[in-house]
Parts: structure tokens; C-alpha cells; sequence
């Protein structure tokens, strides 16, 4: 990639830590209107449409590889992770919310040593210390405060999206599977256990004003088909470290954007934790970043 080009995947990366960003305070807005499963559904099938549109349109293969693989994969990372994350914001600030589910490199680094035989070493074991710390700080155990469900559902979320990137990372060393059209199929069948909650659970009615509609089309055009299209393009043309150092901006903006626009002010124990946190991410991504150019 030379000349101008070679900053298409940084511009792409930025575009894309400002859609993932934003969308935290976009999704506890439109709570306001709609119920927590109903949203995570709708979002999912409109989403995977987008994306089942562009594989046949781009000649890509529809196959999901294995059913029963797509279909673990889907549970963890749509049902799952879309129903503990959404749950969170219920009851929970979008700032802190976004910081305790973005805790998920560090749940990898954790479960990719039983799981995959991948140990941790040297640096990793620091920014893991540091993860913990922060993680203690957010909970502040010595203290009682109403939002303990909330950041359980987040540090869940975090949990399970580091579970279905384990088992994404396994399942695709076995089965060869378009990544476009494995996203499309785990968020179409990952959406059907969120929309049969949403019809026995929910008891009040989807208000279809504006600004409902505007969050569904930017959680399922923005934040789904055109950000992870992104995310794949940045994988592709730049190196993994160096990518994921580009996504530690999204709880930044994502604590910023809540502040903002929904006056969320974090507490002291609050900005501590997420301070640790994000202080922890940056030192994984940087050793990400260090492996990714001692390997070259």
C-alpha cells in the first residue's frame, strides 16, 4: 500500500472506534423507548440482513463452515453477549458499562491458557494485575452501591465475548469460513433465543419514534455491517497489535460520549477502576504492537 492509501486502514480505524464509541450512549437512549431484548433483536436480524447482503453481493461464499460451531458461536457472541451488555445499561451508566465489558482481552488472556495451551508471560501478567485492580476499584466491595447487578452483567458480557473469541479463533483453525458470512449467520441465530425473551419477558410496548428508529439504523448499519467491515479491512492491512490498539480508544470515547451527553460523572472509585482498566488495555495492546514487529 503506498502514497495516500497506506492511511486508509488508519482512517478506517478512527471511523471505527468513533461508531463503537458513540453507540453506548445511543444504546441506553433508546432504552428509553424500547426493551432491553427487543432492541438486542432487532438489532441482531437487521444487522446479519446487511451483512447476508453484502456476501451475495460480493460473490462471497454463504456456507457457515459447521452448524453446530456457528451455532456456539452465536449463543456466545450475539445472545449472550448482546443480552448481558444491554442488560448492563438498564440499570447501569454507559461509561462504566462499556469500561467492565471491555475487561474481554484480558478474560482471553485468562481462559486462552486452559482452553488453548496459550500461557501468559512476562508484561502480560502486569497489564492482567492491573485489570484486577481496576476491576476491584469499579466493584468497591467495602462499599454498598446500587449498581452491582449492572457491572456483574457487564464484567458478563466481557466474559462471554472473550469466550466466543476463543472458541472463533478454534472453530476457524478447523473449518474454513468466510469471516463476513460467519458474523452474518451467528447474528441471525443468535438473535432468535433474544427475540423469544423479548416476547415472553417484556411486557411494554416499542414506542417507534425517531429516535428508536435512528438507534436501530446505527446499531445495525453503523455499529454492525459498516464497523465490523471496518475492523476487517484494519486486520487486514495493518498488523493485529497495532489494530487493537486502535480499539482501546472505543471505552475512552465511550466514557467521554456519557459524560457529555448523559452527565454521567464517574465517582472516585469509578475513575479509578476504569483509569487501572484502560491503563492495563493500553499495556496489552503495546505488547501486541511489540510481538507483532519482533516477529517481522
Amino acid at each position: 500500500m503506498t502514497g495516500d492509501k497506506r492511511w486508509l486502514p488508519l482512517i478506517g480505524l478512527g471511523v471505527l472506534t468513533l461508531i463503537w464509541g458513540y453507540n453506548w450512549v445511543v444504546m441506553k437512549t433508546a432504552l428509553t423507548f424500547c426493551g432491553p431484548f427487543a432492541f438486542s433483536a432487532i438489532r441482531a436480524v437487521l444487522g446479519s440482513g446487511v451483512l447476508f447482503l453484502v456476501v451475495v453481493f460480493s460473490g462471497r461464499s454463504l456456507s457457515p463452515g459447521s452448524f453446530k460451531g456457528v451455532l456456539l458461536l452465536a449463543f456466545l457472541q450475539t445472545t449472550a453477549f448482546f443480552g448481558f451488555s444491554i442488560g448492563a445499561l438498564v440499570s447501569g451508566g454507559a461509561g462504566k458499562t462499556v469500561v467492565l465489558v471491555y475487561t474481554m482481552p484480558f478474560w482471553i488472556l485468562v481462559l486462552a491458557w486452559p482452553l488453548l495451551g496459550e500461557r501468559m508471560h512476562g508484561w502480560q501478567w502486569l497489564a492482567a494485575a492491573f485489570a484486577f485492580a481496576g476491576l476491584i476499584c469499579l466493584f468497591h466491595p467495602w462499599e454498598t452501591h446500587p449498581n452491582l447487578q449492572s457491572a456483574v452483567l457487564a464484567c458478563l458480557a466481557g466474559l462471554s465475548w472473550a469466550l466466543a473469541g476463543v472458541w472463533n479463533k478454534y472453530f476457524r483453525s478447523r473449518v474454513r469460513v468466510d469471516l463476513i458470512a460467519i458474523n452474518a449467520w451467528q447474528l441471525m441465530l443468535g438473535a432468535v433465543p433474544l427475540g423469544f425473551i423479548a416476547l415472553f419477558v417484556e411486557t411494554r410496548a416499542i414506542q417507534w419514534t425517531p429516535y428508536l428508529m435512528g438507534a436501530i439504523a446505527y446499531n445495525a448499519l453503523l455499529a454492525t455491517a459498516v464497523a465490523w467491515t471496518l475492523w476487517f479491512f484494519a486486520l487486514q492491512k495493518m498488523p493485529a497489535g497495532l489494530a487493537s490498539l486502535g480499539t482501546l480508544a472505543v471505552p475512552v470515547l465511550g466514557v467521554l460520549a456519557a459524560w457529555l451527553h448523559l452527565g454521567e460523572v464517574p465517582a472516585f472509585w469509578e475513575a479509578a477502576g476504569m483509569t487501572l482498566i484502560l491503563c492495563g488495555l493500553a499495556m496489552l495492546s503495546g505488547i501486541g504492537v511489540l510481538s507483532a514487529r519482533t516477529s517481522e
